[in-house]
């Protein structure tokens, strides 16, 4: 028996500018910057990591910025939104005045799948949504970014659900039920809702069926791909011959130095990764500044002086800044 996938690991996403993605979720949402480094597959693309407190596992977003890309267009075929986890109801309500204070356009709280959301967007028309763990079961969350400018009891913790919107359903529920082992626990209208592993809003994919826009086109603005998580290089090896023996194209073993990887195109548009939990990002760099230095795996030290001529100094020190909590 594969054990299976335990949750979502990280979301990789592009932005048009690594400066102000930085502002935005440094200042904004109150995430903590734990690595500054380089695409490892483009070394003249920046690579953000934004997370918890810590870096734990299921609560990175990360950023590409590649140079001269042009802007996504969102659509069906394409992992659309993602969700980030906060502590209770109360603390979208706070979310409110701070998108309000801050000019962030979001849609106000809604309910889905019984849980209260709020969605908006960045600068980029980025797609994302905060969800409440009032009455979440299932995979813990992280530890809030404890120096950060958002109090602790309304910060973000981690990731939630992510949302795809796919043109062919039927094919979509087959790949996450016999492929993916994941199962479906809800449906509202065109949204079905199928969680892994413990579950909960930490272990959670949204599908919507859409055969009405376009097929969305990558760019700025829009998801790379989806990562879930693995315990460890042996369950990563176990779903590496799983995903070959279904015939899916796949990178097989990637060492990504801060987790070991799968690649997989499960469908058009949508790019799945297999990631281990460890070794994280506390390996090579102190806890208190911690993304504050140009962070290289040890394979890509030596090109260190051809690197930082490609990549334009982006000033990302926080251990000597003051940030006084905003209550509103």
């Amino acid at each position: 028996m594969i054990s299976p996938l335990k949750g979502i690991h990280h979301v990789t996403a592009i932005t048009s500018s690594a400066e102000k993605n930085y502002q935005f979720f440094t200042y904004v949402l109150g995430m903590r910057l734990v690595k500054k480094t380089v695409n490892q597959d483009d070394i003249q693309t920046y690579h953000l990591f934004f997370t918890d407190d810590t870096g734990s596992a299921g609560t990175d977003m990360t950023f590409f910025d590649f140079p001269g890309i042009p802007k996504g267009t969102h659509g069906t075929n394409e992992i659309y939104k993602t969700a980030f986890r906060v502590p209770t109801d109360a603390a979208l309500e706070y979310w409110v005045k701070r998108f309000d204070k801050y000019e962030v356009k979001h849609t106000g709280i809604e309910e889905l799948f019984g849980k209260k959301v709020l969605s908006f967007v960045d600068f980029d028309d980025q797609q994302y949504m905060l969800v409440s763990d009032e009455h979440n079961e299932g995979v813990a969350s992280g530890t809030p970014w404890q120096n950060g400018p958002v109090p602790l009891e309304f910060a973000i913790t981690g990731l939630g659900p992510i949302h795809i919107r796919v043109m062919k359903i039927e094919y979509m529920q087959e790949l996450l039920e016999k492929v993916l082992l994941m199962r479906q626990v809800a449906k509202e209208g065109s949204l079905y809702l199928y969680e892994t592993g413990e579950g909960g809003n930490g272990a959670q994919v949204i599908v919507e069926h859409n055969i009405v826009l376009p097929p969305g086109r990558q760019g700025f603005g829009t998801v790379h791909h989806a990562a879930f998580r693995v315990e460890d290089n042996s369950v990563l090896h176990d779903w590496i011959k799983r995903m070959s023996d279904f015939g899916f194209p796949n990178s097989g073993h990637v060492d990504r130095f801060f987790f070991e990887s799968l690649y997989v195109r499960v469908a058009p548009g949508i790019l799945f990764e297999w990631a281990t939990d460890g070794p994280g990002f506390l390996g090579d760099e102190p806890y208190e500044t911690l993304g504050e230095k140009l962070s290289l795996p040890p394979f890509l030290e030596p090109q260190r002086e051809q690197i930082e001529r490609l990549v334009r100094p982006i000033d990302t020190v926080r251990s000597t800044l003051k940030l006084e909590k905003e209550y509103l």
